[in-house]
């Protein structure tokens, strides 16, 4: 490296420029999440005017509150209300009984338990359904390239059927002949879960 900080061997200029236009854009980025998620380090203060509407940002790009608006975290489907939770049951009962069942689950044992009526569980069909929204994500592409799949067996799918079919787990009172539903239910839904007013 030369005294100005250049490296010795020859480098394409719009390389430098790439690197600044990622820096900037990491910058842009972490900003947003800090303002999305209301976590300013001590000290530090959200950066109002690249996040306001039309307004343009350090990485060139222009932002609108409409397209903040219209993005949306994936739903926890034990938050959805009737007709959107029956909507969204209805899509992972397909997706479980048509991928999950067929492709990844043997026949029931004291190791490796599994109820029919899993979608009578209200934490089987939480689990279940965060491993659905991975799915989608990680076997897509676009999105995830050619690891996806991987990374989704590994990160999602092992440990979910891990806990779901433990001897500890949601299935713990449901064997072939009989079904057990309120052996794991909690009697109320914990404070976290609800949405407060505005």
């Amino acid at each position: 490296m030369t005294d100005d900080g250049a490296p010795d061997f020859e480098v394409p200029v719009g390389l430098f420029q790439d690197l600044e236009d990622l820096k900037a854009q990491v910058t842009a980025l972490t900003a947003k999440v800090r303002a999305l998620t209301g976590d300013a380090g001590p000290g530090e203060a959200f950066e109002d005017d690249e996040t306001d509407a039309g307004v343009e940002t350090d990485t060139g790009v222009e932002t609108s509150d409409d397209e903040d608006d219209a993005w949306k975290f994936p739903p926890f489907i034990l938050l959805l209300d009737p007709p959107v939770y029956d909507d969204e049951l209805r899509a992972l009962i397909e997706w479980v009984e048509g991928v999950l069942v067929p492709g990844y689950l043997a026949e029931p044992s004291a190791d490796a338990r599994w109820c029919h009526l899993w979608f009578e569980h209200p934490v089987a069909v939480a689990r279940l359904h965060a491993c659905w929204l991975a799915w989608q994500e990680l076997t897509d592409p676009a999105t995830c390239g050619c690891t996806g799949p991987s990374v989704w067996h590994r990160d999602h799918l092992d440990p979910c059927l891990r806990e779901l079919r433990s001897s500890s787990g949601p299935f713990t009172g449901c064997t072939k002949g009989e079904h057990q539903i309120n052996h794991r239910l909690p009697g109320l839904v914990p404070s976290a879960w609800t949405m407060e007013e505005q």
